[in-house]
């Protein structure tokens, strides 16, 4: 019982080891200013501009109040550019995957694609939409496509025929055999493959917000690099990194309570 008890400690304790220990260090270089506090701020000032960001009032700071409208516009931009993603990698990742010639049409350039990096694209994103939501969108969609698309075609690919064919001998149909036998047994890296993809939607996010939008997080640390506000930028920093595991958290439970298969994955 105790050795048990003694599992389930470790269990709950040690991912909060990295976390208070990275603090715990970040307060000591602070405290006896190793680095200057203009390059890194102690953790309370950051406490305080982070408390002054979120529930201060909008009247008395120029990052005052701002939380409620930044982390509106930024989760917006997000889930469009993840839902675009999803909504044309998935089929098309589970068509690859089961399907030389779609395979064959598409994995080439695909995988060229892929190699170009994200920042290759802001431009172009720029001169065809503009500064703003489409642009962000864009590079949201465009990253969280590429490990959307290749988990679920490595999903498909990896299923064993026999099921298939038992499905096509149960009298299901086509689309019947896609939810019932290709989903399920192509879940555990279409899981993969959607947190990948909502993970890289946030690091996109911020480079879409870098262009000159007027609200959002990356649109907060990008002024405040500019006003010289190192303590805004690291709040802006953990808010992101906060929001992305609640999102990731989020969307493992969405498909856990959609799909019966994505429930038995641990």
């Amino acid at each position: 019982m105790r050795r048990v008890d003694t599992n389930i400690w470790l269990q709950r304790s040690l991912p909060w080891v990295l976390p208070f220990g990275l603090l715990l260090g970040w307060y000591l270089i602070s405290s006896r200013e190793i680095i200057p506090t203009y390059l890194l701020p102690h953790p309370g000032q950051v406490l305080v501009s982070g408390f002054d960001y979120i529930l201060g009032d909008p009247q008395k700071g120029i990052y005052t109040g701002r939380f409620p409208g930044d982390f509106s516009a930024s989760i917006g931009r997000v889930l469009l550019g993840f839902a675009l993603a999803t909504a044309i990698g998935l089929p098309l990742g589970l068509l690859s995957g089961r399907l030389e010639k779609v395979q064959l049409l598409l994995g080439s350039t695909l995988n060229a694609l892929r190699a170009v990096p994200g920042i290759c694209w802001l431009p172009l994103a720029l001169i065809w939409f503009g500064i703003g939501l489409k642009t962000t969108v864009f590079l949201v969609a465009l990253a969280a496509f590429f490990p959307i698309f290749l988990n679920a075609e490595a999903g498909a690919r990896q299923i064993n025929p026999t099921l298939t064919q038992a499905g096509t001998m149960l009298g299901m149909n086509r689309w019947r055999r896609v939810y019932r036998v290709l989903i399920p047994a192509a879940m555990p890296h279409i899981v993969t493959g959607l947190r990948l993809g909502m993970g890289i939607s946030w690091a996109y996010l911020v480079l879409g917000e870098l262009t000159g939008v007027p609200n959002g997080l990356g649109a907060v640390i990008m002024d405040a690099r500019m006003l010289g506000r190192n303590d805004i930028i690291i709040v802006g920093i953990i808010l992101i990194a906060l929001i992305g595991r609640l999102c990731d958290t989020g969307l493992h439970l969405l498909l856990r309570l959609c799909f019966k298969s994505a429930r038995r994955l641990t």
